[in-house]
Formats: structure tokens, C-alpha cells, sequence
């Protein structure tokens, strides 16, 4: 389930960990807005609380102590009731949530009696209409919430006296929903939305060197002699940026190196081998003449092949378009000029591609069908995201396990498809290596009717995805 949820590209999975992070912060932040809204809730009671109790404080202090049980009988009432106490409890804990509502009593006690008295403040809460104490969803809920407080208080001569007193908002209404609507659009949905759009404009503005190094990785797949990546931005860029640089300058010298060294073996076999073919001549065994002259025309075949091999690999063309039809057309001509049959049927827009890479790609698969199947047949399937070009012949097709395996260098079937037939197993190689560099693929498949079928693919959409 995670997985779905989880987004494939790293701009998405950052702006949910950006979102998860802030959302989480929040949270945490979000306990000083219960604060503030719970001290809004409990100001009004706790003021009105303090004034009574002084008020009432005052009237016992102008009275006769032998009336106090009498007076203070008659000044209790269900909501707020004084009790005289031998003195404080030394256990009680103080059950005060907030020492701001514990100095806010006692500031307005000694303000309303005249002088600061001595104070324990053993329960200052919330409490909702039911008469339950309040918790964080209540003060969503209640629009009036009261205040409950159980208070001991020294009295001037030095009595104690213990109150039990519930006070509500006095007409306050606290208007939940609009507090609960204010809370979450505000700090919640608000935020969210924010910090999205900073995200996606933000991390769009990061990924976009990594979007320009996955574009040049591509690039260089396709063509090694790509630009190189411009060193520009941040010094983490710029270290990126110059390590492919040089990694791809040093595929170039090795490619290029390797190149050489063939060209160089190349060139020193062609003389012993040709020193060897004059030799051969003067062989008196009309036999044995044959053989060598049969096996050092194919020693240099063999080398001259690898090394058209190595360099239609390293591919330094530039991309234009290229006229389908008209390439085609013109394999055709040069196919029927020794003799052999090539039909085309359908049509094809221009597409970019290398056109000297992609014509020895045509090629060797047109002479691959004539060569095994003695005539070409060539189908062209054009839509506006593909283009497909299907070559079959009527020869006697490969085994279904080795379709794979006889794309790779040098690799043959035995039989039909052998040295004796023409081809070192090379031409396959280059076909599938040109259709990569397009982008493209080459698949073989067997044809129901006797035959082989060669299916170049070549993407004309540049899709890209991180």
C-alpha cells in the first residue's frame, strides 16, 4: 500500500516529505494555539470568580467573626460555595493547568480586596455544559463553556477559607465552529496549500540540473560525441556536472583508442596476409592452393568486418531528417543492380535519425532477408508516434531460443545462417546497435507462412520521464 502511495519521481516524494514535515511541526506548534484559546475560555471566568470572592471577603471582614458561619451560609449558593477550613491542605496538589490563569486570580484578588492574599489554587478548569471537565475537542464544541475552581484563601485573620465555585462566559459566545473553521483553514489547510506551491516551484528549481544531467545521460547513449554539460549552478551541480564531462570525454578516448588499435591490427594483418596469398599462388597443389586462398580471403574479411563493426558502434553523426522513402527507394535500386528482388510497400514522413547509421542498418537487414530468404520484403507502418519497418524473407528462419541470441557480435546459427551463406554475425549487431541509438528497438520473429521477420521500431515522440 505504501509503495502506490509513495511517488516514483523524487520531485513528488520531496513535497511530501516537505508537507509531512511542516504537518508535523505544526502539530506540535499547535499546542500554543490550545493555550491561547484555552486562557480566551478561562479569562472571563476566572475574573468574575476573584471579584465575587473578594466582594464576599469584604463583607466577612466588616462582620463580627460569631456571624461569619451564619453569613457565609447565607452568601454560598449551588455555584459558588465557601466553606471555613482549619487550614490549608498541605497534600493537595495544585491541579492549575496554566500558571497564567493561577496569576491572573490572584492579580485581580488583591485588586478588587485592596491587598494580596495568600492563595491555593487546588482546581482551575474548563468544564463543559454537562458538567464534565473539558478536553482539547470541548473548546471545538462548547460555545459556552464554565469555569470550574475549588480555591483556599487566607483570610485576614488568618482564617482559611475553601470555595467551590463555577462561573460561566457571561453571555460570551465562543462561536466553536468559526474558532474550528479558523483553526484548520488557517494554520492547517492554508499552510498546506502554501507550502505545496513553494514545493513544487521550489524543488522544480533544484531537479532542473538533475534533469539536465539525466537528459546529457541519455544524449550520450545515444550519440558519445554529445555536447558536454554546461558547469554552471551550485558547487554540488558543478561537481556533478564536471564528473560526467570527464567520464564521458574518457568513453570517447577509450572508444576511440580501441578504434585505433583495430585499425592498427587491421593494417598489420593485411600485409602478412597478403604476403601470404602471393605465396599461396606459387603452391604447385592446385588443392592446397585453393584452401589457402579460401582461408585468407575470409581472415580478411573477418578483420575488415570488425572493423566496420567498431566504427558504425562509435557513432559521431548528427541528427537530421531523413527521407524514409526515398532511402528505401534507393536500397531497393542498389539491391535489383546485382539481381536481387526487394518489394516496399507503404509510406513514411521524414524522421530524425543518423541517415548514414541508419542506412547500413536497412541494409544489412535487406541483405540479410535476400541472403537467407533470396528476396526482401519491406512494410512500412507510419503512425504519429511510431514508425515500424518490417523486413521479411522466405528462407528458413531461426530456432525460437536463439531469435535473442543471434543479435549478439559474431554470434551465428549453424546451417543456413554460416560462413559459407556470407557474414561473420555482425550485421544483426549493428542493425540492433543503430535502432538503440534512435531510441528504437529490433526484434526477429518467425513467420507462420516459412520465413523471418526483422521489426525496426523507431520512436518519433522524445518521452521523458524522472
Amino acid at each position: 500500500m505504501m509503495k502506490r502511495l509513495w511517488p516514483r519521481s523524487l520531485t513528488g516524494r520531496l513535497v511530501i516529505i516537505m508537507v509531512l514535515g511542516m504537518l508535523a511541526a505544526q502539530i506540535m506548534t499547535g499546542t500554543i494555539w490550545f493555550d491561547m484559546r484555552y486562557g480566551k475560555a478561562m479569562e472571563v471566568p476566572t475574573r468574575l470568580v476573584a471579584s465575587e470572592l473578594a466582594m464576599r471577603i469584604r463583607l466577612l471582614d466588616t462582620t463580627s467573626p460569631d456571624r461569619h458561619g451564619s453569613m457565609m451560609a447565607a452568601m454560598s449558593s449551588p455555584r459558588f460555595t465557601m466553606l471555613e477550613i482549619a487550614g490549608p491542605d498541605e497534600s493537595a496538589r495544585n491541579e492549575t493547568r496554566h500558571k497564567a490563569v493561577a496569576d491572573l486570580f490572584n492579580n485581580v484578588l488583591a485588586q478588587q480586596f485592596g491587598q494580596r492574599l495568600e492563595t491555593r489554587i487546588l482546581k482551575a478548569d474548563l468544564q463543559t455544559q454537562e458538567g464534565e471537565d473539558s478536553d482539547f475537542f470541548s473548546l471545538f464544541r462548547e460555545s459556552f463553556p464554565a469555569g470550574h475552581f475549588v480555591v483556599q484563601v487566607e483570610l485576614p485573620d488568618q482564617r482559611w477559607l475553601q470555595i467551590d465555585a463555577h462561573e460561566g462566559q457571561a453571555g460570551l459566545n465562543l462561536a466553536p465552529l468559526t474558532a474550528l473553521y479558523d483553526y484548520l483553514m488557517r494554520i492547517y489547510v492554508l499552510r498546506i496549500i502554501a507550502i505545496i506551491v513553494i514545493a513544487l516551484v521550489v524543488v522544480r528549481l533544484v531537479m532542473q540540473p538533475l534533469k539536465k544531467l539525466a537528459n546529457a545521460a541519455e544524449r550520450l547513449g545515444e550519440n558519445i560525441h554529445s555536447p558536454p554539460l554546461d558547469v554552471t549552478g551550485p558547487d554540488e551541480v558543478k561537481q556533478a556536472a564536471q564528473a560526467f564531462n570527464v567520464m564521458q570525454r574518457k568513453l570517447i578516448d577509450g572508444m576511440a583508442e580501441r578504434t585505433r588499435f583495430l585499425a592498427a591490427v587491421s593494417h598489420d594483418l593485411r600485409s602478412p596476409i597478403t604476403r601470404m596469398k602471393l605465396r599461396a599462388e606459387m603452391l604447385k597443389d592446385d588443392v592446397a592452393r585453393g584452401k589457402f586462398r579460401k582461408d585468407l580471403d575470409e581472415m580478411e574479411a573477418m578483420v575488415t568486418s570488425t572493423l566496420h563493426f567498431v566504427q558504425n558502434v562509435e557513432n559521431d553523426e548528427q541528427m537530421r531528417n531523413v527521407d524514409i522513402d526515398t532511402l528505401l527507394e534507393s536500397l531497393k535500386l542498389d539491391a535489383e543492380e546485382v539481381g536481387s528482388l526487394v518489394n516496399v510497400q507503404g509510406k513514411a514522413a521524414p524522421i530524425p535519425a543518423y541517415a548514414r547509421s541508419l542506412r547500413r542498418c536497412l541494409q544489412n537487414l535487406i541483405e540479410n532477408a535476400i541472403r537467407y530468404g533470396q528476396e526482401a520484403h519491406v512494410e512500412v507502418s507510419d503512425t504519429p508516434d511510431n514508425l515500424r519497418i518490417v523486413i521479411a524473407d522466405r528462407g528458413p528462419g531461426i530456432p525460437p531460443e536463439m531469435l535473442e541470441q543471434v543479435m549478439e557480435p559474431f554470434m551465428r546459427v549453424e546451417g543456413s545462417r554460416n560462413t559459407q551463406t556470407g557474414g561473420f554475425g555482425l550485421g544483426l549487431s549493428i542493425a540492433r546497435t543503430v535502432a538503440q541509438a534512435h531510441r528504437g528497438t529490433l526484434s526477429l520473429r518467425n513467420r507462420e507462412q516459412g520465413g523471418l521477420e526483422a521489426i525496426l521500431d523507431l520512436p518519433r515522440t522524445n518521452k521523458k520521464s524522472l
